[in-house]
C-alpha cells in the first residue's frame, strides 16, 4: 500500500514522541536509534530517513518548544514595570506549562550537545531582547539608562530561563520570581528617579 504525505508527518511525530519520551526517561546517550524506532512503530530505517545523526532528533526537539516570542503590547501596562514583567512571565510560563519535562530534557542535554546548548543560548538571547522591550515599553522610551535596563532585562532572562529548565521538579517558584520582579522593576525606577 503507498504512503502518503500524512503517513510521513505521522511517522516523523510517532519518532519525535518517542524520543522525547525515551531521552526523558533514559538519557540521549543511553537511548539506541533501535529503541526509539521500537517504540514509534516504524523500521529503524526511517527514523535515520526523517534525522541523519541522533543528534538532530535533539535539535527538532529544541524545534517543538514553545514559541516565546510575546508581543509586547499584550502584555505593557504603561507606566508600571513591574505589572508588566508579572505579565510576561506569566505568557511565558503559559506557554511552557505543555513542554516541561522537554524543557528539562533539553537543559540537561545541553551540557554536552552543543546544538543544543546554541539553540538554547539562541532562545535566550531572543528573551532578553523581548524583556528589554518590555521594560523599554513600560517605562517610556528613552527614560531608562539603557546599560541599566540591558543589565535588568539579562538578570529576568537568567531567572526566567533557569525556572523553566526546572519547572517540573519547583514548586516555590512563584514566590522567588515575585520579588525578583519586585526587586528589578523597584531597582529600575529608583535609577530612573535618581537621574
Amino acid at each position: 500500500m503507498p504512503r502518503t504525505a500524512g503517513d510521513d508527518s505521522s511517522a516523523r511525530e510517532r519518532i519525535l514522541l518517542a524520543a522525547e519520551r525515551l531521552f526523558s526517561e533514559c538519557g540521549f546517550d543511553a537511548t539506541p536509534t533501535s529503541r526509539i524506532a521500537e517504540v514509534a512503530g516504524v523500521p529503524k530505517g526511517l527514523v535515520h530517513y526523517y534525522f541523519r545523526r541522533k543528534q538532530d532528533l535533539l535539535t527538532a526537539l529544541v524545534e517543538r518548544l514553545p514559541d516565546e516570542h510575546v508581543e509586547p503590547e499584550r502584555v505593557v501596562v504603561p507606566g508600571d514595570i513591574a505589572e508588566s514583567l508579572r505579565r510576561l512571565v506569566a505568557e511565558l510560563d503559559r506557554r511552557l506549562a505543555s513542554s516541561w519535562v522537554l524543557s528539562h530534557l533539553l537543559w540537561r542535554e545541553a551540557d554536552t550537545h552543543g546544538a543544543v546548548r546554541d539553540a538554547l543560548q539562541s532562545r535566550y538571547d531572543v528573551l532578553v531582547a523581548q524583556v528589554k522591550s518590555v521594560i523599554i515599553a513600560a517605562a517610556g522610551a528613552g527614560t531608562l539608562a539603557l546599560a541599566d535596563v540591558d543589565s535588568a532585562a539579562a538578570l529576568l532572562a537568567l531567572a526566567v530561563s533557569y525556572r523553566h529548565s526546572v519547572a517540573r521538579h519547583s514548586e516555590g517558584a512563584p514566590e522567588e520570581m515575585e520579588r525578583e520582579l519586585t526587586f528589578i522593576a523597584g531597582a529600575l525606577t529608583r535609577g530612573r528617579a535618581g537621574a
